[in-house]
């Protein structure tokens, strides 16, 4: 599919972008994205031509969330592309190659980026080897990315809106939304379809420490929609199942592999038992680029971040000693057994999780 082309889709598509927290202008070859770490109090974007300054980006978490960070990897490794001065294709490709290099070391648990990143790089050195074919050929890879995370996103929506019924009450951890992805939203994205379908529901969620994309992001967006929702503590989701406060949670994913094991904000594994234990569903929505295809659990690294995100709130307000020892690890893993199914862009996943995440990758 041509660059045209692709522009024609994502005009059809556009009606769903109420927040678009991402974009490529092709006017003067720049990335555009909005800095979450300031929301819901400031609305700022950044713009940039370097493909370094999209790393940092990522790396800081001004762009977060498993989608988005795959789709901005990607638009960088088009800034990195239409910006050189390369004459010759193999030069060209070297500093792809260090391009891919420098964005796969921002974030090490999201396996959308490295997914971006090596279909980015397949499709240069697919193209004949000429800079000018490799400049175009990357460009539209990372549109179409762009533009099947939108188009996913959508049609994920609209499949798990079938397991939320009217009146429903949602509960939801971390940030999962338009500012997770290119502009819908997987867990937050499936809420919005049925919203939009005219069901009334509503939406508990937790603040989601320590950098409070819950409280922060997820407020933000439901407010933008006008979806009746409250804020929650993390350690008030048994309480809230218990009391019969939540029907049922929908979470993201930053990485699921073949046996069901889900890495997500950390947090989820607690949401997860909490559900389980006053028996309540627990599903997790994910575009299938999330599903990493290997059986090891122990495989899935763990990001760790500064121990300052704990000792202070948003990293400027301190709450605790200068010098306690912390443990900040920014995801867990929930176990198969805690997830009711998978939300997915091409269906609903049930049990038995391998051989059904399997067939759904088309591996069987």
């Amino acid at each position: 599919m041509s660059l045209d082309s692709l522009l024609r889709e994502f005009d059809a598509l556009e009606e769903y972008l109420k927040i678009k927290p991402l974009y490529f202008n092709l006017d003067d070859r720049t990335f555009t994205w909005l800095d979450t770490r300031l929301l819901p109090f400031e609305e700022v974007y950044h713009t940039t031509r370097d493909y370094r300054r999209v790393a940092e980006a990522i790396r800081e978490m001004e762009i977060r969330g498993a989608p988005a960070i795959g789709v901005s990897a990607a638009f960088a490794m088009a800034l990195a592309a239409v910006h050189s001065s390369a004459s010759r294709a193999e030069d060209l490709l070297g500093e792809l190659e260090e391009a891919k290099r420098v964005l796969a070391s921002t974030r090490p648990t999201a396996f959308n980026l490295f997914w971006a990143l090596d279909r980015v790089m397949s499709r240069a050195r697919s193209v004949e080897p000429d800079p000018d074919a490799i400049r175009q050929a990357v460009l539209e890879e990372a549109f179409r990315i762009y533009i099947e995370d939108i188009r996913g996103n959508v049609e994920m929506g609209r499949i798990g809106s079938k397991l939320i019924d009217d009146g429903d009450t949602v509960l939801t951890h971390c940030n999962t939304g338009a500012l997770a992805t290119a502009g819908f939203g997987t867990a937050l994205g499936v809420i919005r379809y049925a919203w939009y379908e005219g069901k009334r529901i509503r939406v508990v969620t937790t603040e989601t420490r320590p950098v409070l994309q819950g409280a922060r992001l997820n407020v933000w967006e439901l407010k933008k929609e006008g979806i009746p929702f409250k804020l929650i503590v993390d350690g008030a989701a048994g309480l809230v199942f218990r009391r019969g406060m939540a029907d049922k949670a929908i979470v993201g994913a930053d990485r699921v592999i073949l046996t069901g094991h889900t890495a997500n904000k950390i947090g989820t594994y607690t949401v997860a038992l909490a559900a389980w234990h006053n028996g309540k569903p627990f599903y997790v929505a994910m575009p299938t680029s999330t599903i990493h295809p290997t059986r090891d659990p122990d495989s899935i690294v763990i990001e760790e971040r500064s121990p300052d995100e704990v000792r202070r709130v948003m990293g400027k307000y301190p709450i605790t000693l200068d010098d306690v020892e912390v443990y900040n690890p920014s995801f867990d893993i929930t176990p198969p057994e805690l997830i009711t199914a998978f939300i997915t862009e091409r269906g609903i996943v049930e049990k038995p999780f391998e051989a059904n995440l399997k067939s759904i990758l088309g591996l069987t």
